[in-house]
């Protein structure tokens, strides 16, 4: 093969001119002094945020630990003993939730994806799918999730179908999907149809079918940027899996019920809360940084 061109030796001689001077570059006095003053009002407002902050919630903790009330507060909603005693059993019922969010999180997505892409169909023959989709989407979004709960919890199984489950978690599961689902779906067609129509049209003009086209080309990039409000709504669900225990399953609510109903003493539910806290903060502070990565950079604000 032929050899490329050889740089010549005034070529060479600039680039090392320009090396050096790369080299030998330092910031002038007013870029020192401008770096100098940024420093110094990063640090200003980060030591006032900070004493502001301790004196806010300092005097927030003295007025509420110093009020009429508190010694009772303290004693039924915040005992330590009561704490201990009851956090095994809360503990236990939250492993519950979480298998519980996992296989509705994967089921949720492989349904509404489904229906988003049924939504989205062109051409008259899909007529069908697409009606089945929308009537199903504005079914399951316009009813309460605590109302699915309670006429598959515990209506299906009274029915006592033959080779139909009577699980109580089982239809606690089924009718979570089936709500969130619906909305999974919109999200994902938004996705979906923020796609530039031309991209499609670039695509069927390289040779690409329309299901290679949704699938290499659309399905990408609409995933890619509905990422950040998936992510929200797995945050909504890792909560409203505790709405399960309203048809009796041993959750980390009900857990925490059971453990009350002994003494009348709440901490229990404190315990429960701090525990879905435990596993919904990190998640929305994940969902905050993916989606000011992805550019938005309104996400989750300035603290």
């Amino acid at each position: 093969m032929p050899a490329g061109p050889v740089p010549g030796p005034a070529a060479v001689v600039g680039g090392e001119a320009a090396q050096q001077d790369a080299a030998s570059w330092s910031p002038s006095t007013v870029e020192v002094e401008r770096r100098a003053y940024r420093r110094s009002r990063a640090t200003r407002s980060a030591a006032v945020s900070a004493v502001s902050t301790v004196v806010v919630l300092g005097v927030l903790a003295w007025l509420v630990t110093h009020s009429e009330g508190w010694p009772r507060v303290q004693e039924t909603f915040f005992s330590w003993d009561k704490a201990v005693s009851s956090f095994p059993a809360v503990l236990k019922g939250l492993w519950l939730n979480i298998r519980l969010m996992i296989v509705c999180g994967i089921s949720i997505l492989v349904l509404g994806l489904t229906l988003a892409i049924m939504r989205t169909l062109r051409g008259p023959i899909f007529f069908p799918l697409r009606l089945i989709a929308t009537v199903y989407v504005d079914l399951f979004r316009g009813l309460p999730l605590l109302l699915l709960l309670l006429l598959l919890g515990l209506g299906v199984p009274a029915l006592r179908l033959p080779n139909v489950p009577t699980e109580l978690v089982f239809w606690g599961a089924v009718a979570i999907v089936l709500s969130y689902s619906a909305y999974v779906a919109e999200v994902f067609r938004a996705g979906i149809e923020s796609v530039h129509p031309s991209q499609r049209a670039a695509s069927r003009a390289l040779g690409l079918s329309n299901g290679q086209t949704l699938r290499h080309v659309v399905l990408p990039q609409a995933v890619r940027r509905v990422t950040p409000p998936l992510m929200n709504d797995f945050v909504s669900l890792q909560k409203d899996s505790g709405l399960i225990a309203v048809l009796g399953a041993t959750d980390a609510i009900r857990a925490a019920q059971i453990e009350t109903a002994s003494d009348f003493n709440y901490t229990p539910y404190v315990v429960a809360g701090v525990l879905f806290l435990c596993l919904t903060i990190p998640m929305a502070r994940l969902t905050d940084h993916v989606a000011r990565k992805q550019g938005w950079h309104g996400a989750g604000g300035a603290l």
